[in-house]
């Protein structure tokens, strides 16, 4: 739904290459309103709108894979898909539980899609899925490895990430910017397209009964949440950069993108803040 709004405004062959800029939702932000509304959101419909995000983020990655790679070198690729397989043979075949034999096959599966010219998120995301993971065991790789990089990725990686993507200077860009196709197409995907498209998802399956949340949820509680999914912020920008370079166009991006990300936060946290009556 974003992204065909997007592409309903921009229809100039320059600008079409950035369908994908309002499809993202950052984590990051959306579970820093959730902190926010504290027990007005109860924890499974926290877990709801994790989830929601976590499968956004995955299609964002695929989508940066395969769209926005500029050139491919299919002896790189098949070099690092080599080295995901050894993980997933070290992991599934031989049970190997030693967290460096992970670090080092992921490292060369991230170099050679480096070089392969695929964006390197495709290894980090892959090989994390190879990592070995028991729920109730902490000494399991995976438990080990989010244990010990969790400080670094809150306190360094993140702040890093967004400052980096961010990048946002006002100056010298006129207010006209705001109704330009390309600011509109993404202020509009972000706050209207992805409110319709996670809300009408929501519900049908809740009318088809094809998810169980352990409790009964209000349609409003849905959609406070689909709201909130249209904060897209540093992975929206981030897609920005990939799929342009012209200033003028990336300046477009970031208003449309803080825009869109703003709205949503904003009537996101007023919905289930103080029109969701029973938040339990």
């Amino acid at each position: 739904m974003p992204s065909l709004i997007y592409l309903s405004i921009n229809h100039d062959i320059k600008v079409i290459n950035g369908w994908a800029i309002p499809s993202a939702t950052d984590i990051a932000f959306t579970l820093g309103i959730l902190a926010l509304l504290g027990t007005r959101v109860p924890a499974k419909l926290k877990l709801l709108v994790i989830t929601i995000a976590i499968f956004d983020d995955i299609a964002a990655i695929a989508i940066i894979a395969i769209f926005y790679t500029k050139s491919l070198s299919l002896l790189s690729l098949s070099l690092g898909t080599l080295f995901i397989l050894a993980m997933i043979i070290c992991n599934r075949i031989f049970k190997v539980n030693r967290s460096s034999v992970y670090v080092v096959l992921g490292f060369f599966a991230w170099f050679c899609t480096i070089k392969s010219g695929v964006h390197a998120t495709l290894a980090g995301f892959t090989t994390a899925l190879c990592i070995p993971f028991r729920e109730n065991d902490k000494d399991s790789p995976a438990n080990f490895m989010e244990d010990s990089l969790h400080p670094w990725i809150i306190y360094f990686i993140l702040p890093v990430f967004a400052f980096a993507n961010a990048g946002i200077s006002f100056s010298g860009i006129s207010f006209s910017i705001l109704f330009e196709p390309i600011t509109l197409g993404i202020i509009l995907g972000l706050f209207v397209g992805k409110q319709l498209g996670i809300f009408s998802i929501l519900a049908v399956f809740k009318k088809l009964k094809w998810f169980k949340l352990g409790e009964s949820f209000s349609n409003l509680q849905l959609y406070g949440i689909s709201l909130l999914c249209g904060i897209g912020f540093t992975m929206s920008l981030f897609i920005g950069v990939l799929a342009f370079n012209d200033t003028h166009l990336l300046n477009a991006i970031k208003i449309g993108v803080v825009v869109g990300s703003v709205l949503s936060g904003f009537f996101g946290y007023i919905v289930l803040r103080f029109i969701v009556t029973n938040p339990s």
